[in-house]
């Protein structure tokens, strides 16, 4: 993952790191140039002299400002390019038809992954230009002290790598607590969400002090993990500084009883002293660099744990014949509640499916949009089976409105028309969900928050009938809708949806008289079919079902 983020903005990452090694040279040259002064210019030079090195340190503090400024520059546009890609993957495979985010992994959980760990990630498109920018200096100001001095040149060279290895080593409990942290701040975000998400209905039943509860408690949880992750940074982050200063002042002790023993001048010693400053810099950028990598491996190992999910469905490649006719057949089926269910849904048709069990509904409505397979059996479409064709061609034949489905930030009409024109078939559609009365009201609110419940479910139904898909499937659209208004709607589906392939999963009278045909389940199979009329007349059950 993290080669994947650095080969795929080398460029950005190539220019970051030529101008953060100029940065990097232009700081070491600088106790170089200044000893050259005091030995060339000041100790036996004329003013012209003094001049010309001055025009030429004058001349590297430019090019090392310069290279900081576009370098930095460089490799921040690299990070974001590089979360925003990472971003990109992970919401295309977290939304992927055929589902492939895993299980149990919470809604709020993925967005933190897709944030926090993309951007942790996308860092190392920084922390490797400025990291070998960091190596390239201490390469140079040990090559500078050796050219001065052999003994000063080694300690460098040897004392470097050491430093090195000591911050590779620390940096290993950084990444174990940096993982922890981010587990437990994924949890809490997707509790969090959770509970957000059904606050109304925590407040109806009266289940806000132990949805707190369940949340302080996670939230603690994480304030425990980010806290042991911040006392690993400190420690990683101290402990290297203090390795650090030690070997800088060894130099430092070093070369100053060269200088005393006259084995260097006093310019070199000036040097010498500033190279060892100047080192402390690019010592403690690989520390940085290295803590940055140690979380990045730790929020990659996140990541790829969720792209290399299995997708949930096998894969289809077929394409459907257009136009496509609807004819919709079931043959065989086994699935959670569902024994051997054999259904054949002509072109067309407005069937109404009425279960008395919710669990088989929903997982009819599941086959029908092929969120899931059956165990046995297959789901036809103008006689192709589902699961050999392209998850995307299933969607743009096939709409499953839910019974519970989401609405958008912004008004009532944009939540109809998202991003069509509001055109004759949109305003058939409001006309038909009886929401045209209010179709030109203020901002829903989040969720739809300013809606009733009635409302909401009638925005819905008007967003699937614009859709206007060669096969369309409700579940329960109208339940919280009054009874004349549940008879109008019917109506308008109805007569909307003629000609059209149209399957109604529900039990409410107003719906299944309007059918063509109603289809009677019991025990997982087909227990009657007919008009409602004639199943209200001759099916004690299923008039118990319908009218109860």
């Amino acid at each position: 993952m993290l080669r994947r983020v650095i080969t795929g903005q080398k460029r950005l990452v190539a220019t970051s790191t030529i101008l953060s090694a100029a940065h990097q040279g232009g700081e070491a040259l600088v106790p170089i140039l200044i000893g050259v002064i005091i030995d060339e210019a000041v100790g036996g030079g004329t003013l012209v002299d003094l001049i010309i090195w001055i025009a030429v340190l004058g001349a590297a503090f430019l090019v090392l400002s310069t290279s900081f400024q576009y370098g930095t520059r460089t490799g921040e546009l690299a990070v974001e390019r590089a979360a925003h890609a990472l971003r990109l993957e992970l919401t295309t495979r977290i939304l992927h038809p055929r589902g492939s985010a895993g299980p149990g992994r919470l809604p709020g959980a993925l967005v933190n992954v897709a944030t926090g760990d993309a951007q942790r990630v996308g860092m190392v498109a920084l922390a490797v230009p400025l990291g070998l920018a960091a190596l390239g200096g201490v390469v140079i100001g040990a090559v500078a002290l050796l050219r001065m001095s052999v003994p000063l040149g080694l300690l460098v060279l040897i004392g470097a790598p050491m430093l090195l290895l000591a911050a590779h080593r620390l940096g290993r409990p950084l990444q174990r607590r940096s993982e922890s942290e981010q587990e437990h701040a994924a949890q809490a975000a997707g509790v969090a969400a959770d509970l957000v998400a059904g606050l109304r209905v925590l407040k109806g039943i009266g289940a806000e002090r132990p949805a707190a509860r369940r949340y302080r408690r996670v939230s603690r949880d994480s304030l425990t993990a980010t806290q042991r992750a911040a006392t690993a940074k400190s420690w990683h982050d101290s402990t290297l500084l203090g390795l650090t200063g030690v070997f800088l002042a060894v130099v430092a002790l070093v070369g100053g009883r060269l200088a005393a023993t006259q084995q260097i001048t006093v310019g070199e010693l000036v040097a010498a002293v500033g190279l060892a400053q100047f080192l402390l810099g690019p010592l403690a950028l690989v520390a940085w660099a290295n803590g940055e990598l140690a979380q990045a491996r730790a929020s990659a190992g996140r990541i790829t744990a969720v792209l290399s999910e299995p997708p949930g469905l096998p894969a289809g490649d077929q394409d459907l014949s257009l136009p496509v006719r609807g004819h919709v057949r079931l043959t065989g089926i086994a699935a959670d509640g569902l024994t051997g269910l054999d259904l054949d849904i002509a072109p067309g048709e407005l069937l109404a499916i009425v279960t008395p069990d919710q669990s088989v509904a929903t997982t009819l409505t599941e086959l029908f949009g092929r969120t899931r397979d059956p165990v046995t059996g297959t789901v036809e479409l103008d006689g192709r089976p589902l699961s050999t064709l392209d998850p995307q061609a299933v969607r743009a034949a096939v709409l499953v409105a839910e019974h519970d489905a989401d609405l958008f930030e912004g008004t009532l009409l944009d939540n109809v028309t998202l991003d069509r024109a509001a055109g004759d078939v949109v305003r058939q559609a409001l006309v038909a969900s009886t929401v045209d009365e209010v179709a030109r009201t203020g901002p829903i609110g989040e969720r739809g928050r300013a809606l009733s419940g009635g409302q909401r479910q009638r925005v819905a139904l008007a967003r699937s009938l614009a859709a206007g898909p060669p096969v369309l499937v409700l579940h329960d659209p109208t339940t919280a809708v009054d009874a004349v208004t549940e008879q109008r709607i019917a109506t308008g589906i109805r007569d909307l949806r003629h000609g059209r392939t149209t399957v109604l999963v529900t039990t409410s009278p107003s719906l299944l008289s309007v059918a063509d045909r109603v289809v009677f389940l019991a025990s997982g199979t087909v227990r009657a079919a007919g008009t409602h009329a004639e199943l209200v007349r001759d099916d004690e059950e299923y008039q118990s079902v319908v009218l109860s």
